[in-house]
């Protein structure tokens, strides 16, 4: 038979590969069975659970993270970096020699007055780290966590800070970390996306969070994260429309991947090969995520213990999900708790928002622990940024605003240093002066437990090499074991 004309060649191809993919050819691949189907519909054999670092760069230790991230950006000054100076100056005007000439969010032209810290702190643990009241349950875990307190960042509002925190620039559309994990490690799972992005609300100001922040950028559109719903369906359009049985379904699956297999062959077009993968990942999830979400199969002291009943979408629950979701192999799972951005009553809300996540957060780390787990993840826990040590009143009793030249994370898990504080801001909190760690050191720092050198780690694009940590980035030695 002749080819066609090139013209109606390329139009009907196009066409074909771009409109006829739908999980019919999903459910030839999972007949075939695992890492056959995408040789079959012809898509790239790198489309399979492998990363593209092999052999890792150093031993890794760890295989997975989870970043619990407190959207709005917690007052480090309530949480874990007490500051007895500020709390005598409280009421007196903010001098000058700290803030002249640096960047102030909403209290640019105001006057500026100290706010002592607005929590009482104890020690903790053998260690006998210091931790405000607001967190009883993370105060129990201190010997398990390392705070950093000398983080600093490079924008002081929400959406571009977040943009920091994710991808290591402000620069937007740029690969978000969880992208660049996966790129380098592949999943170990072919039933669950390799990343995905859970979210919860409470406290006084929910900040969006945009789509763009679990995006895959300019790598692979197969890496980009997958957000999991807290109502309704899980993953949206995961289940067949009514009246698609799994016969029916079967009828269409050898002509659909035979279509999309020449359309390939065709155009070598790495969105196909994405699009071909991505649906037999969703054939896949039709049997796992429903599995996955069921906690029935969890002991009710586990439940008490995050303090859920079930997968009902709150940060407990999503706690929960987390480890079970990391019990399943997924590489990278972020967490979103959104309401944190304390500009006013402060007190209030930091005691809802702690109320939503201290415990969660605390029962997480010794879950993992009592499965073994922990020894093999990292769990990051932290905002964009912090607080002013400047009060901030509207509506309400006093707040803080935004700031990026001071706040705290901790740190738990495989290499990390338990019971350690690292880093110092200065008397008032308001600078990083000790052991002071940018975000692209603490991305270079997780990828180093993971066994990848983030200078080594790069994707040419536009005629550069792009990684993670952009132009900078230092691994932060002192918090390793």
């Amino acid at each position: 038979m002749n080819e066609p004309a090139l013209d109606f060649q390329l139009a009907r191809r196009s066409f074909l590969a771009r409109t006829s993919l739908g999980l019919g050819s999903a459910a030839l691949g999972s007949l075939l069975g695992p890492g056959a189907n995408c040789q079959a519909l012809g898509a790239s054999p790198d489309l399979t659970s492998r990363g593209v670092i092999r052999p890792l760069h150093f031993p890794a230790k760890v295989k997975r993270v989870i970043f619990l991230c407190m959207a709005g950006g917690p007052s480090h000054l309530e949480s874990f970096d007490d500051k007895p100076r500020l709390a005598k100056l409280d009421g007196q005007p903010m001098p000058d020699s700290f803030t002249k000439g640096q960047p102030i969010a909403q209290l640019q032209g105001q006057r500026l007055v100290c706010l002592g810290p607005l929590a009482k702190f104890n020690r903790h643990g053998q260690s006998g780290q210091q931790i405000s009241e607001f967190f009883p349950q993370i105060s129990s875990i201190a010997d398990d966590i390392c705070i950093i307190r000398s983080l600093h960042t490079d924008q002081i509002n929400h959406d571009p800070a977040h943009t920091v925190m994710n991808t290591g620039t402000s620069i937007s559309g740029r690969p978000s970390m969880g992208s660049w994990v996966l790129y380098g490690l592949g999943a170990e799972t072919e039933n669950l996306p390799g990343f995905v992005v859970l979210t919860s609300i409470g406290g006084r100001n929910p900040q969006p969070i945009a789509t763009r922040q679990w995006s895959a950028g300019f790598l692979p559109g197969r890496l980009q994260g997958v957000p999991f719903q807290s109502a309704g369906d899980v993953v949206q359009y995961l289940n067949n429309p009514r009246g698609v049985t799994r016969d029916r379904q079967r009828d269409v699956v050898d002509a659909v991947g035979t279509l999309n297999s020449l359309g390939n062959r065709t155009f070598q077009d790495a969105e196909i090969d994405t699009r071909i993968s991505q649906y037999e990942l969703a054939f896949r999830m039709q049997m796992s995520v429903p599995e996955l979400m069921d906690f029935a199969d969890e002991p009710q002291h586990v439940l008490e213990m995050y303090g859920t009943k079930g997968a009902d979408g709150t940060f407990a629950a999503n706690c929960l999900l987390a480890r079970r979701l990391a019990e399943r192999g997924v590489r990278f799972i972020h967490l979103y708790h959104r309401g944190w951005d304390h500009h006013n009553d402060l007190v209030h809300f930091m005691g809802v928002c702690s109320g939503l996540c201290d415990r969660a957060s605390a029962a997480l780390i010794k879950d993992l622990k009592q499965r073994n787990m922990l020894e093999d993840t990292l769990v990051m826990w932290g905002g964009e940024f912090g607080r002013t040590p400047m009060a901030q009143t509207n509506k309400g009793g006093a707040g803080r605003d935004h700031h990026m030249r001071a706040f705290s994370m901790w740190l738990a898990g495989g290499g990390i240093r338990g019971g350690l504080t690292h880093g110092a801001t200065d008397e008032l909190g308001y600078n990083a002066v000790e052991d002071v760690v940018h975000i692209n050191d603490l991305h270079a720092t997780m990828l180093y437990l993971l066994g990848i050198d983030h200078r080594q780690h790069t994707f040419r694009h536009q005629g550069r090499d792009f990684r993670l940590t952009d132009v900078g980035g230092q691994v932060v030695q002192q918090v390793l074991a």
